[in-house]
């Protein structure tokens, strides 16, 4: 285990992506437990656990970190244009490409990636790494998930509503609102009393986090592998689909470049634009899966590619990263 751990760390790969994948291997080996008839209520304790993920999210938010971001608004209308508009137009000019149930069914799960808002803690780490904008990286990487409760669901029925007239967007907000957006308040209301305490035990708090993503990748890929979703799809559409999530990246990624030296960004502000305009969040994916499918078995497959999406950015967003450390590491010997 330690040799493919090894293995594994060398190719990007951190111990969180294998058990994500190690997840989906006991869903297929083993679905019951995960399906609806089981006696144990395995989806509705991930729901539960939702909500602490957001409390404890939002009582190590402190209003201080959030305010050090509010004046470069340039900035911000670019990382939020690229998150909620770019992604989602992307996948809508790409539509025509996918015909056939299954296809149609494929795209609507990367139509689902594209709506979801930027994922926080590894964004900013890579901006760290990069010696990017801090300040503005965690006002925006902060600010995109509460956006994402009400901008994904708009974008999702708009298709949805095509697809099936049953799209309730009301439900679906005041359900995201009361999974994500209360728990963060009252975090955030509850800072200056337990922040310094959720601070110091982050680590663990960490580890409850991923155990949460777990357990929802775990019953939504049961009911998935359950009811036969998958069979339609060979190793070769995984990997293709692996390759255009790849594509997708770097085509933001390109994009965010091009407009920050065309603005005339700082480099500390457009490495802050590359890594928070060009990521997706897993746990808001998780989440807001369970709320915008509920009950569907075709769950897993909407997750499949925020998965991969996931997994690939993490690894290209950390051999960029360091890239660029070293670039300022060369500039500033230079001077």
């Amino acid at each position: 285990m330690n040799k493919i751990a090894s293995i594994a760390g060398k190719a990007g790969l951190d111990s969180f992506l294998l058990l994500l994948l190690s997840m989906i291997g006991l869903a297929y080996v083993w679905p019951y437990p995960g399906m609806k008839t089981s006696p144990v209520p395995l989806g509705e304790i991930a729901t539960y656990g939702v909500s602490v993920v957001f409390f404890f999210y939002g009582l190590r938010l402190s209003p201080e970190k959030l305010r050090a971001g509010l004046s470069n608004w340039r900035l911000h209308a670019m990382i939020h244009l690229s998150t909620f508009v770019l992604f989602p137009l992307i996948a809508l000019t790409c539509r025509p490409l996918f015909t056939g149930v299954e296809n149609e069914m494929l795209w609507l799960s990367i139509f689902f990636l594209t709506t979801l808002p930027s994922t926080v803690s590894s964004a900013v780490v890579m901006v760290s790494i990069a010696n990017g904008n801090i300040p503005a990286a965690i006002f925006n990487a902060s600010i995109s998930s509460l956006m994402g409760v009400f901008i994904t669901p708009l974008w999702m029925g708009m298709v949805l509503d095509t697809a099936s007239g049953d799209f309730d967007l009301i439900g679906v907000v005041g359900k995201l609102s009361l999974q994500v957006i209360l728990p963060v308040a009252l975090g955030l209301f509850l800072n200056k009393k337990w922040g310094i305490f959720a601070e110091k035990n982050k680590t663990k708090i960490k580890y409850f986090d991923q155990s949460t993503i777990l357990l929802i990748v775990y019953t939504s890929f049961c009911e998935s592998f359950g009811d036969h979703l998958f069979s339609g799809f060979e190793i070769k559409d995984i990997v293709l689909l692996g390759i255009g999530m790849l594509a997708l990246f770097f085509l933001i990624y390109t994009v965010l470049t091009f407009f920050s030296r065309l603005l005339h960004f700082s480099r500390e502000d457009e490495i802050t634009a590359v890594f928070c305009g060009s990521k997706k969040s897993l746990i808001q994916g998780a989440v807001m899966s369970k709320v915008l499918f509920s009950g569907a078995a075709y769950a897993g497959v909407m997750l499949l590619p925020i998965m991969l999406y996931h997994a690939l950015q993490l690894i290209v967003a950390s051999i960029l990263a360091q890239r660029m450390a070293r670039e300022n590491l060369t500039i500033t010997d230079g001077e």
